[in-house]
Parts: C-alpha cells; structure tokens; sequence
C-alpha cells in the first residue's frame, strides 16, 4: 500500500511538472505569435513562416549535434516528416489569417482542433466517438457562428471572412498534427521534434520561396530571432509536457491562450475583443471540454509544436 501511495504520489507531481511546463510553452508561444504576425504584416505570412523554421532548424539543429542524438528511426522519420507537412501547412494558413483577424479571435478559431483530432482519430484510429464528443462539436460550432455572426454585425470585410475561413482550415490540418504527435512525443525527444518538424517545415517552403519569399531585412533580424527562440523553447516544452502527461490532464491550459492573446492584442496591435469573440471563444472551449472529457485524446496547442 505504501509503494502503491508513493507510486500515485509521484505520477501526481509528474503530471503537476508537466501542466506547469505546458503554461509556460502556451504563455511563450503566444508572445511568439505576436512577433510573427508583425512580420507577416511587414513581410508576408510565407517570408515569416519560412525564415522562423530555417532558423529554428539551425538552432535546434545545432543542440541536436551537440547533444550527440541519434539519427531517427525510419518509424519516427515516417512520423517526423507526415507531422511537418500537416504542421507547416496549418501554420502558414494561421498567420496568414491571422494578418486578417484580431489574434484573439483567430486563436478561438484554432480551439476548434481538439474536436477534429477526435473525429479524426475515430476515423485514422478506430477510435469510438462518444456521445460527448458529438454534443461537444455542437456546443463548439455554436460558438463559431456567434463569431461569424458578430463579424457580420461589425460589417466584416471580405479580407477579414477570409482570414477566418484560412485559420479555421489550418484548425483542421493542425487537428490531424495533434493525431500525430502524441506517437510522436513517445517515440523521440523534444529536441529531435522540434527539429525535424521545423525543418521539414522549411525545406518544403524553400521550393515556394523563389516566387513567394522575399530576404528579411535588418530591422526584421531581432524580430526572427525572437520569434526563433521564443517558437524553439515553447515547442519544445510541449513536446516534453505531452510527452509526460497524457493530453487530457494538459488539455484545460491550452485555452489560456486566448487570454494571453487578448491581451498582447490590445498591448501590440491596439486590437479590443468583441463580446461576440468572448462568447464564441466560450463555447468552443466548452464543447471541447465536454468532449475530451474523460478521454485522452489530443488536446489543443496554438501551433506550438510546430
């Protein structure tokens, strides 16, 4: 009995370390994202996501020598490169969007990948969809037509419903990601994810660079780096968390996010937050709650694995 204690005692602090660590990588990224949308403003979302990824796969790449890493597993590499091209995708379309949307609402949006990832681990898995997974996606989708109906009501722009439209599809794409990574987290370290999702990230954007990038200038090199270091660390902390903790014990933190965006929205870009986008917001966490409920499946991340 006192083994068995000890034994609770111990996955409870595990599982403690790991939520805090999560905090911390969401509170990063969300800094991070501010960087990236001022240089995808500045620059294009393309240019942004293709200069953080080559830099962000030299940095880790370089602690990945230096640590001595094995090279991965046909497996994992199989896992690594399915991982980037769906990450990378999502992630261009979510800056892009987000150049178009205040970051609080583009971040509700992306809320909506813990629901996808259900469905999609349903079908890709055999997983079972319960029947709280279903009145989850209810109460969610609910919450993304309180936002659309509120842009409406502002008198959104067509530029702006288009920025919606892209951050919902990169929710999709990062729900099939979040499929992936928990394999992921097991079958590598944080530092090996982080480097071979980024990297493939990179590689296949430099094959669109010639026609959609443009050289960063001087004024942007502080900004890349910061965004480099801040992406780097917050990525690698998740990957760790996840790979710790199952999802649904890390899940509730992920929706801090939107608080954190909210207010670097306001502090940065002088954005307000419509009390259409706080009551959406509310509704998608809600029915994602109620449907990871009890559950393990993948639990929501603003890109940060990415």
């Amino acid at each position: 009995m006192a083994d068995g204690g000890y034994a609770v005692a111990m996955l409870r602090s595990q599982s403690s370390i790991a939520f805090a660590v999560a905090t911390l990588g969401i509170a990063t990224y969300a800094v991070m994202d501010a960087f990236m949308k001022g240089l995808s403003i500045t620059s294009g979302a393309y240019s942004a996501v293709l200069w953080r990824s080559l830099a962000g796969a030299a940095l880790t790449g370089t602690i990945f020598l230096v640590r001595g890493n094995a090279w991965p597993e046909h497996e994992a590499l199989k896992l690594h490169a399915m991982r980037g091209l769906a990450a990378g995708a999502s992630v261009l379309l979510f800056f892009w969007g987000l150049v178009r949307v205040p970051m609080a609402q583009g971040v509700a949006l992306t809320f909506l990948a813990p629901l996808i990832a259900l469905y999609l681990a349903a079908a890709m898995l055999g997983e079972r969809i319960r029947r709280a997974a279903i009145l989850g996606s209810a109460i969610a989708s609910i919450g993304v037509f309180v936002i659309a109906w509120g842009q409406a009501k502002a008198g959104a722009s067509t530029d702006t419903l288009m920025g919606s439209g892209a951050i919902i599809l990169a929710s999709f794409l990062y729900g099939y990601s979040l499929v992936l990574l928990r394999k992921q987290a097991q079958l590598a370290d944080p530092v090996e994810v982080t480097l071979f999702t980024g990297g493939v990230i990179g590689v296949l954007m430099l094959i669109g660079a010639p026609w959609f990038a443009m050289m960063p200038t001087v004024a942007q090199l502080p900004a890349i780096g910061a965004a480099t270091l801040l992406g780097t660390f917050s990525a690698a902390a998740l990957a760790w968390a996840y790979g710790k903790a199952e999802a649904q014990i890390l899940a509730p933190v992920e929706y801090t996010a939107f608080l954190w965006a909210a207010m670097l929205g306001w502090l940065v870009f002088g954005e307000h937050v419509s009390r259409y986008t706080v009551v959406g917001a509310g509704l998608i966490i809600a029915g994602c709650l109620a449907a990871i409920r009890g559950t393990a499946a993948p639990a929501p991340q603003t890109e940060a694995a990415a």
